[in-house]
Protein backbone atom coordinates (compact mmCIF):
# COMPACT_ATOMS: atom_id res chain seq x y z
CA UNK A 1 0.00 0.00 0.00
CA UNK A 2 1.46 3.39 -1.04
CA UNK A 3 1.40 6.51 1.20
CA UNK A 4 -1.59 8.55 -0.85
CA UNK A 5 -3.52 4.73 -0.83
CA UNK A 6 -2.93 4.89 3.14
CA UNK A 7 -4.18 8.20 3.97
CA UNK A 8 -6.85 8.11 1.81
CA UNK A 9 -8.00 4.93 3.74
CA UNK A 10 -7.59 6.16 7.04
CA UNK A 11 -11.34 7.43 7.06
CA UNK A 12 -12.93 4.69 6.49
CA UNK A 13 -10.86 2.91 9.24
CA UNK A 14 -11.69 5.70 11.43
CA UNK A 15 -15.23 5.28 10.85
CA UNK A 16 -15.19 2.00 12.19
CA UNK A 17 -13.05 2.44 15.17
CA UNK A 18 -14.98 4.77 16.54
CA UNK A 19 -18.91 5.63 16.71
CA UNK A 20 -20.02 8.75 17.16
CA UNK A 21 -21.41 9.81 20.73
CA UNK A 22 -23.08 12.96 19.80
CA UNK A 23 -24.70 14.49 16.34
CA UNK A 24 -25.11 18.40 15.80
CA UNK A 25 -28.23 19.37 15.74
CA UNK A 26 -30.09 19.69 12.05
CA UNK A 27 -30.47 23.21 10.77
CA UNK A 28 -32.35 24.58 7.83
CA UNK A 29 -29.60 26.74 6.42
CA UNK A 30 -26.71 25.09 4.48
CA UNK A 31 -24.30 23.72 7.47
CA UNK A 32 -20.52 25.74 6.73
CA UNK A 33 -18.28 22.96 5.43
CA UNK A 34 -15.10 22.80 7.20
CA UNK A 35 -11.78 22.05 6.23
CA UNK A 36 -8.35 21.44 8.57
CA UNK A 37 -4.97 21.62 7.46
CA UNK A 38 -2.70 20.21 10.62
CA UNK A 39 -4.99 18.05 12.26
CA UNK A 40 -2.58 18.08 15.50
CA UNK A 41 -2.48 19.28 19.07
CA UNK A 42 -4.15 22.45 18.05
CA UNK A 43 -6.07 21.23 15.13
CA UNK A 44 -7.82 18.96 17.17
CA UNK A 45 -8.49 21.62 19.96
CA UNK A 46 -10.07 24.09 17.54
CA UNK A 47 -12.27 21.38 15.98
CA UNK A 48 -13.06 20.89 19.01
CA UNK A 49 -14.44 24.33 19.51
CA UNK A 50 -16.29 24.91 16.28
CA UNK A 51 -18.11 21.82 17.29
CA UNK A 52 -19.09 22.47 20.27
CA UNK A 53 -20.52 25.58 19.52
CA UNK A 54 -21.66 26.09 16.04
CA UNK A 55 -23.60 24.00 13.73
CA UNK A 56 -20.67 22.85 10.73
CA UNK A 57 -19.64 19.82 9.21
CA UNK A 58 -16.01 18.66 8.95
CA UNK A 59 -15.61 17.60 5.45
CA UNK A 60 -12.20 17.39 4.98
CA UNK A 61 -8.74 16.73 7.07
CA UNK A 62 -5.48 17.50 5.54
CA UNK A 63 -1.79 16.23 7.60
CA UNK A 64 1.65 15.07 6.78
CA UNK A 65 1.24 12.54 9.82
CA UNK A 66 -0.71 9.62 9.12
CA UNK A 67 -1.53 9.34 13.54
CA UNK A 68 -2.59 13.21 13.92
CA UNK A 69 -5.37 11.96 11.25
CA UNK A 70 -6.34 8.91 13.00
CA UNK A 71 -6.53 10.68 15.85
CA UNK A 72 -8.48 13.43 14.66
CA UNK A 73 -10.52 11.29 12.45
CA UNK A 74 -11.54 9.75 16.32
CA UNK A 75 -12.37 13.39 17.53
CA UNK A 76 -14.61 13.84 14.67
CA UNK A 77 -16.83 10.91 15.12
CA UNK A 78 -17.65 12.13 17.87
CA UNK A 79 -19.20 15.00 16.42
CA UNK A 80 -21.22 13.55 13.62
CA UNK A 81 -21.65 10.28 11.27
CA UNK A 82 -20.06 11.32 8.02
CA UNK A 83 -16.57 10.57 7.70
CA UNK A 84 -14.34 13.90 6.19
CA UNK A 85 -12.15 13.40 3.30
CA UNK A 86 -8.09 12.53 4.62
CA UNK A 87 -5.28 13.93 2.85
CA UNK A 88 -1.34 14.31 3.05
CA UNK A 89 -1.20 17.50 0.72
CA UNK A 90 -3.13 20.72 1.57
CA UNK A 91 -3.20 21.95 -2.46
CA UNK A 92 -5.02 18.39 -3.00
CA UNK A 93 -7.46 18.95 -0.30
CA UNK A 94 -8.23 22.71 -1.44
CA UNK A 95 -8.47 21.64 -5.45
CA UNK A 96 -11.32 18.99 -4.11
CA UNK A 97 -13.20 21.67 -3.42
CA UNK A 98 -16.05 21.76 -0.69
CA UNK A 99 -14.88 24.22 1.82
CA UNK A 100 -16.23 27.46 3.32
CA UNK A 101 -14.29 27.60 5.98
CA UNK A 102 -10.40 26.39 6.64
CA UNK A 103 -9.22 26.13 10.03
CA UNK A 104 -4.97 26.18 9.76
CA UNK A 105 -3.33 24.51 12.70
CA UNK A 106 0.07 24.02 10.98
CA UNK A 107 3.82 24.63 12.70
CA UNK A 108 4.32 28.12 12.09
CA UNK A 109 6.31 27.90 8.95
CA UNK A 110 3.56 26.42 7.19
CA UNK A 111 1.00 29.08 8.12
CA UNK A 112 1.07 31.88 5.60
CA UNK A 113 1.13 29.13 2.17
CA UNK A 114 -1.87 27.32 3.20
CA UNK A 115 -4.01 30.25 4.11
CA UNK A 116 -3.29 32.39 1.15
CA UNK A 117 -4.20 28.96 -1.10
CA UNK A 118 -7.34 28.84 0.94
CA UNK A 119 -8.85 32.26 0.17
CA UNK A 120 -7.94 31.68 -3.33
CA UNK A 121 -9.55 28.72 -3.09
CA UNK A 122 -13.00 30.87 -1.94
CA UNK A 123 -12.46 29.57 1.93
CA UNK A 124 -12.99 32.02 5.02
CA UNK A 125 -10.48 31.20 6.94
CA UNK A 126 -9.53 30.44 10.61
CA UNK A 127 -5.37 31.21 11.84
CA UNK A 128 -3.31 29.96 14.51
CA UNK A 129 -0.79 32.43 15.58
CA UNK A 130 1.65 33.91 14.76
CA UNK A 131 0.02 35.02 11.05
CA UNK A 132 3.81 34.10 9.34
CA UNK A 133 6.76 33.77 10.45
CA UNK A 134 8.50 36.65 8.21
CA UNK A 135 6.83 40.70 7.84
CA UNK A 136 6.31 39.76 4.03
CA UNK A 137 4.66 36.58 4.69
CA UNK A 138 1.97 38.53 6.61
CA UNK A 139 1.97 41.67 4.53
CA UNK A 140 0.75 38.66 1.88
CA UNK A 141 -1.88 37.09 3.97
CA UNK A 142 -3.18 40.90 4.48
CA UNK A 143 -3.46 41.79 0.62
CA UNK A 144 -5.26 38.35 -0.23
CA UNK A 145 -7.60 38.92 2.34
CA UNK A 146 -8.55 42.47 1.56
CA UNK A 147 -8.15 40.94 -2.53
CA UNK A 148 -10.76 38.57 -2.41
CA UNK A 149 -13.27 39.50 0.59
CA UNK A 150 -12.25 36.57 2.60
CA UNK A 151 -13.17 36.73 6.30
CA UNK A 152 -10.02 35.76 8.46
CA UNK A 153 -9.70 35.03 12.26
CA UNK A 154 -6.20 35.05 13.87
CA UNK A 155 -6.79 32.92 16.67
CA UNK A 156 -5.22 35.68 19.57
CA UNK A 157 -8.11 34.81 21.39
CA UNK A 158 -7.07 37.31 24.31
CA UNK A 159 -9.28 39.40 22.65
CA UNK A 160 -12.35 37.53 23.17
CA UNK A 161 -11.52 37.48 26.99
CA UNK A 162 -14.48 38.87 28.94
CA UNK A 163 -12.41 39.34 31.91
CA UNK A 164 -10.35 41.77 29.38
CA UNK A 165 -12.77 43.73 28.49
CA UNK A 166 -14.05 44.62 32.19
CA UNK A 167 -10.84 45.35 32.86
CA UNK A 168 -10.53 48.17 29.94
CA UNK A 169 -13.70 49.53 30.63
CA UNK A 170 -13.23 49.68 34.08
CA UNK A 171 -9.62 51.04 34.54
CA UNK A 172 -8.69 52.07 31.22
CA UNK A 173 -11.22 54.16 29.48
CA UNK A 174 -12.57 55.24 32.65
CA UNK A 175 -9.42 57.07 33.50
CA UNK A 176 -8.66 55.11 37.05
CA UNK A 177 -5.14 54.18 35.32
CA UNK A 178 -4.34 57.67 34.87
CA UNK A 179 -1.90 58.56 31.64
CA UNK A 180 -0.25 55.31 31.09
CA UNK A 181 3.54 55.75 29.98
CA UNK A 182 4.45 51.99 29.74
CA UNK A 183 3.55 48.46 29.64
CA UNK A 184 5.50 45.61 30.15
CA UNK A 185 4.67 42.25 29.01
CA UNK A 186 6.13 38.61 30.20
CA UNK A 187 6.90 35.31 30.60
CA UNK A 188 9.46 33.64 32.88
CA UNK A 189 7.72 29.91 32.24
CA UNK A 190 10.72 27.44 31.58
CA UNK A 191 10.29 25.15 28.64
CA UNK A 192 12.87 25.61 26.16
CA UNK A 193 15.22 22.22 26.45
CA UNK A 194 19.11 22.75 27.06
CA UNK A 195 22.21 20.57 25.76
CA UNK A 196 21.98 17.91 22.83
CA UNK A 197 18.69 17.19 21.45
CA UNK A 198 19.42 13.65 19.88
CA UNK A 199 19.07 13.24 15.98
CA UNK A 200 16.27 10.28 15.62
CA UNK A 201 14.96 8.31 12.76
CA UNK A 202 12.06 9.96 10.86
CA UNK A 203 8.98 7.89 11.71
CA UNK A 204 7.04 5.96 8.77
CA UNK A 205 3.87 8.05 9.86
CA UNK A 206 5.70 11.28 9.57
CA UNK A 207 6.46 12.96 5.58
CA UNK A 208 9.00 14.84 7.01
CA UNK A 209 9.99 16.47 3.43
CA UNK A 210 7.17 17.88 2.81
CA UNK A 211 6.52 18.83 6.78
CA UNK A 212 9.76 20.93 6.50
CA UNK A 213 8.33 22.33 3.48
CA UNK A 214 9.71 25.87 2.70
CA UNK A 215 12.14 26.14 5.60
CA UNK A 216 15.04 24.62 6.45
CA UNK A 217 15.08 20.86 6.99
CA UNK A 218 17.01 20.15 10.17
CA UNK A 219 18.57 16.52 11.53
CA UNK A 220 15.17 15.13 12.52
CA UNK A 221 14.04 15.21 16.08
CA UNK A 222 11.62 13.22 17.91
CA UNK A 223 10.40 16.42 19.47
CA UNK A 224 9.38 17.88 16.08
CA UNK A 225 6.44 15.96 15.51
CA UNK A 226 4.51 16.87 18.33
CA UNK A 227 4.90 20.72 19.60
CA UNK A 228 9.01 20.68 20.18
CA UNK A 229 9.69 22.12 16.85
CA UNK A 230 9.16 25.48 18.69
CA UNK A 231 12.36 25.08 20.13
CA UNK A 232 13.89 26.11 16.61
CA UNK A 233 13.70 29.60 15.10
CA UNK A 234 14.18 27.54 11.93
CA UNK A 235 10.58 26.84 12.28
CA UNK A 236 9.12 29.65 14.33
CA UNK A 237 10.04 32.93 16.14
CA UNK A 238 10.70 31.62 19.77
CA UNK A 239 9.38 32.35 23.01
CA UNK A 240 8.48 36.18 21.75
CA UNK A 241 6.91 34.51 18.56
CA UNK A 242 4.72 31.90 20.78
CA UNK A 243 3.67 33.39 24.16
CA UNK A 244 4.88 37.33 23.51
CA UNK A 245 2.33 37.37 20.44
CA UNK A 246 -0.38 37.13 23.03
CA UNK A 247 0.70 39.66 24.96
CA UNK A 248 1.43 42.14 22.45
CA UNK A 249 -2.05 41.96 20.84
CA UNK A 250 -3.91 42.02 24.20
CA UNK A 251 -1.76 45.12 24.93
CA UNK A 252 -2.53 46.59 21.15
CA UNK A 253 -5.83 45.49 21.52
CA UNK A 254 -6.90 47.06 24.92
CA UNK A 255 -4.85 50.52 24.20
CA UNK A 256 -6.01 50.77 20.44
CA UNK A 257 -2.17 50.60 19.18
CA UNK A 258 -1.08 50.61 15.80
CA UNK A 259 2.09 49.73 14.21
CA UNK A 260 5.41 51.52 16.71
CA UNK A 261 7.64 53.91 15.90
CA UNK A 262 10.61 51.79 16.55
CA UNK A 263 11.63 48.37 17.88
CA UNK A 264 14.88 47.34 19.17
CA UNK A 265 16.00 44.06 21.02
CA UNK A 266 18.77 42.71 22.98
CA UNK A 267 19.36 39.40 24.64
CA UNK A 268 20.34 35.75 22.74
CA UNK A 269 21.33 32.77 24.45
CA UNK A 270 23.07 33.62 27.32
CA UNK A 271 22.19 30.92 30.21
CA UNK A 272 22.21 28.05 28.31
CA UNK A 273 25.86 26.38 27.79
CA UNK A 274 27.54 25.14 24.60
CA UNK A 275 26.66 22.62 23.37
CA UNK A 276 22.98 22.80 22.30
CA UNK A 277 20.60 22.05 20.04
CA UNK A 278 17.82 24.72 20.55
CA UNK A 279 18.26 27.79 18.76
CA UNK A 280 15.91 30.14 20.17
CA UNK A 281 16.94 32.58 22.59
CA UNK A 282 16.37 31.54 26.20
CA UNK A 283 16.98 35.47 27.27
CA UNK A 284 15.44 38.59 25.41
CA UNK A 285 14.21 41.94 26.34
CA UNK A 286 12.28 43.86 23.02
CA UNK A 287 11.02 47.61 23.27
CA UNK A 288 8.12 49.05 21.13
CA UNK A 289 8.17 52.56 21.24
CA UNK A 290 5.12 54.76 20.90
CA UNK A 291 4.57 58.44 21.35
CA UNK A 292 4.53 58.80 24.77
CA UNK A 293 4.24 54.82 25.68
CA UNK A 294 6.81 52.20 25.58
CA UNK A 295 6.25 48.99 25.59
CA UNK A 296 8.14 46.25 26.69
CA UNK A 297 8.48 42.58 26.11
CA UNK A 298 11.06 39.92 28.33
CA UNK A 299 11.73 36.45 28.60
CA UNK A 300 13.88 34.35 30.28
CA UNK A 301 13.18 30.91 30.53
CA UNK A 302 15.73 29.96 33.42
CA UNK A 303 16.34 31.07 37.00
CA UNK A 304 13.83 31.98 39.35
CA UNK A 305 10.78 33.67 38.23
CA UNK A 306 10.33 37.10 40.05
CA UNK A 307 6.85 36.86 40.56
CA UNK A 308 5.49 34.97 43.60
CA UNK A 309 4.96 31.08 41.93
CA UNK A 310 1.02 30.24 42.26
CA UNK A 311 0.18 29.09 38.73
CA UNK A 312 1.83 28.68 35.87
CA UNK A 313 -0.77 31.66 34.47
CA UNK A 314 0.79 34.24 36.49
CA UNK A 315 4.28 34.01 35.34
CA UNK A 316 2.49 34.91 32.11
CA UNK A 317 0.54 38.41 31.42
CA UNK A 318 1.06 42.25 30.99
CA UNK A 319 1.66 45.37 33.61
CA UNK A 320 -0.21 48.41 32.01
CA UNK A 321 1.62 51.49 34.31
CA UNK A 322 0.02 54.24 34.73
CA UNK A 323 0.02 57.73 36.90
CA UNK A 324 -2.53 56.77 39.22
CA UNK A 325 -1.53 52.53 39.15
CA UNK A 326 -0.96 49.46 37.93
CA UNK A 327 -3.12 46.91 36.19
CA UNK A 328 -1.28 43.24 36.07
CA UNK A 329 -3.52 41.09 33.69
CA UNK A 330 -3.10 37.51 33.12
CA UNK A 331 -5.27 34.75 31.63
CA UNK A 332 -7.03 34.35 34.89
CA UNK A 333 -6.65 37.59 36.77
CA UNK A 334 -7.00 41.58 36.85
CA UNK A 335 -5.12 42.96 39.73
CA UNK A 336 -5.27 46.66 40.04
CA UNK A 337 -2.93 48.53 42.40
CA UNK A 338 -3.56 52.47 43.20
CA UNK A 339 -0.59 54.33 42.95
CA UNK A 340 -1.76 56.14 46.46
CA UNK A 341 -1.39 52.94 48.28
CA UNK A 342 -4.78 52.16 48.63
CA UNK A 343 -6.08 48.29 48.71
CA UNK A 344 -6.03 45.68 46.18
CA UNK A 345 -9.02 45.47 44.01
CA UNK A 346 -9.94 43.12 40.92
CA UNK A 347 -11.37 40.01 40.10
CA UNK A 348 -9.83 36.33 39.70
CA UNK A 349 -11.76 33.87 36.96
CA UNK A 350 -11.41 30.78 39.34
CA UNK A 351 -12.55 32.72 42.92
CA UNK A 352 -15.89 31.15 43.23
CA UNK A 353 -16.58 34.47 45.16
CA UNK A 354 -15.49 36.98 41.84
CA UNK A 355 -12.79 38.65 43.40
CA UNK A 356 -8.83 37.85 44.13
CA UNK A 357 -9.83 35.74 47.27
CA UNK A 358 -10.47 32.33 47.58
CA UNK A 359 -8.80 31.36 44.75
CA UNK A 360 -9.06 27.67 43.37
CA UNK A 361 -7.36 27.09 40.71
CA UNK A 362 -8.93 23.13 40.15
CA UNK A 363 -12.12 25.40 40.19
CA UNK A 364 -13.48 26.59 37.01
CA UNK A 365 -12.12 24.56 34.47
CA UNK A 366 -13.98 25.55 31.51
CA UNK A 367 -12.74 29.35 31.60
CA UNK A 368 -10.27 28.80 28.94
CA UNK A 369 -13.07 27.23 26.56
CA UNK A 370 -15.28 30.16 27.26
CA UNK A 371 -13.05 32.56 25.45
CA UNK A 372 -12.49 30.13 22.98
CA UNK A 373 -16.08 29.42 22.41
CA UNK A 374 -16.33 33.33 22.14
CA UNK A 375 -13.95 34.09 19.63
CA UNK A 376 -14.96 31.49 17.39
CA UNK A 377 -18.57 32.63 17.53
CA UNK A 378 -17.23 36.28 16.76
CA UNK A 379 -15.52 34.71 13.37
CA UNK A 380 -18.85 33.52 12.71
CA UNK A 381 -21.00 36.05 12.80
CA UNK A 382 -18.55 38.41 11.12
CA UNK A 383 -18.74 35.33 8.44
CA UNK A 384 -22.34 36.20 8.47
CA UNK A 385 -22.11 40.01 7.94
CA UNK A 386 -19.12 39.65 5.89
CA UNK A 387 -17.29 42.12 8.13
CA UNK A 388 -14.07 42.20 10.04
CA UNK A 389 -13.84 40.21 13.00
CA UNK A 390 -12.12 41.11 16.49
CA UNK A 391 -8.96 39.77 15.73
CA UNK A 392 -8.98 40.26 11.79
CA UNK A 393 -6.04 39.19 9.73
CA UNK A 394 -4.31 42.74 9.76
CA UNK A 395 -4.43 43.41 13.34
CA UNK A 396 -2.52 39.71 13.68
CA UNK A 397 0.03 40.14 11.57
CA UNK A 398 0.56 43.81 13.12
CA UNK A 399 1.31 41.99 15.99
CA UNK A 400 2.88 38.80 14.72
CA UNK A 401 5.47 41.49 12.45
CA UNK A 402 6.32 42.84 15.81
CA UNK A 403 7.70 39.73 17.13
CA UNK A 404 9.72 39.13 13.73
CA UNK A 405 10.95 42.58 13.79
CA UNK A 406 12.01 42.36 17.10
CA UNK A 407 13.85 39.03 16.78
CA UNK A 408 15.45 40.90 13.08
CA UNK A 409 16.55 43.75 15.66
CA UNK A 410 17.97 41.11 17.95
CA UNK A 411 20.25 39.62 14.94
CA UNK A 412 21.49 43.15 13.72
CA UNK A 413 22.21 44.20 17.05
CA UNK A 414 20.24 47.48 16.37
CA UNK A 415 16.85 49.17 16.36
CA UNK A 416 14.46 48.84 13.47
CA UNK A 417 11.73 51.14 11.91
CA UNK A 418 9.31 49.29 9.53
CA UNK A 419 7.18 51.34 6.91
CA UNK A 420 4.17 49.21 6.59
CA UNK A 421 3.31 51.78 3.45
CA UNK A 422 6.72 50.98 1.52
CA UNK A 423 6.99 47.59 3.42
CA UNK A 424 10.59 48.24 4.39
CA UNK A 425 13.29 49.09 6.59
CA UNK A 426 14.15 52.86 5.09
CA UNK A 427 17.52 52.99 4.71
CA UNK A 428 18.58 50.22 5.80
CA UNK A 429 18.44 47.80 3.09
CA UNK A 430 20.01 44.69 4.88
CA UNK A 431 16.82 44.62 7.18
CA UNK A 432 14.83 45.59 3.81
CA UNK A 433 16.10 42.22 2.88
CA UNK A 434 15.91 40.11 6.03
CA UNK A 435 11.95 41.01 6.21
CA UNK A 436 11.52 37.72 4.01
CA UNK A 437 12.87 34.24 4.69
CA UNK A 438 14.93 32.40 1.97
CA UNK A 439 12.54 29.50 1.10
CA UNK A 440 13.68 26.17 0.51
CA UNK A 441 12.62 24.69 -3.02
CA UNK A 442 10.62 24.02 -5.28
CA UNK A 443 8.30 26.65 -2.91
CA UNK A 444 8.49 30.28 -3.78
CA UNK A 445 7.75 33.31 -1.13
CA UNK A 446 5.06 34.88 -1.52
CA UNK A 447 4.50 38.57 -3.06
CA UNK A 448 2.09 41.11 -1.57
CA UNK A 449 1.97 42.52 -4.49
CA UNK A 450 1.02 39.36 -6.87
CA UNK A 451 -1.39 37.40 -4.87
Amino acid sequence: MNRRTFVTSLAAAGAVATAPRRLLAQVTAPRPRVGVIGAGWYGGVNLGVFARCTAVDFVSLCDVNTRSLTTTLKLVAEHQAAVPRTFADYREMLAAGGHDIVIIATPDHWHALPALAAMQAGADVYLEKPVSVDVIEGEALVAAARKYGRVVQVNTQRRSNPLYAEARDKYITSGRLGRISLVETYSYLHGRPTGIIPDAPVPAHLDYETWAGPAPKLPYKAMLADRGWRNFQEYGNGQIGDLGVHMIDKVRWLLGLHWPDSIVSTGGILADVPPYSATITDTQRSVFRYPGLDVSWEHRTWGASPIPARHWSDQWGARLIGTKGTLNLTMLEAVFTPADGGPREGRHLHSPTGNLENIDFNWGGHTYEETENRHVLDFMAARAARSRPVADIEEGHISSAMCELANLSLQLRRPIAYDPATRTVPGDAEATRLLARPYRGPWVHPDPTTV
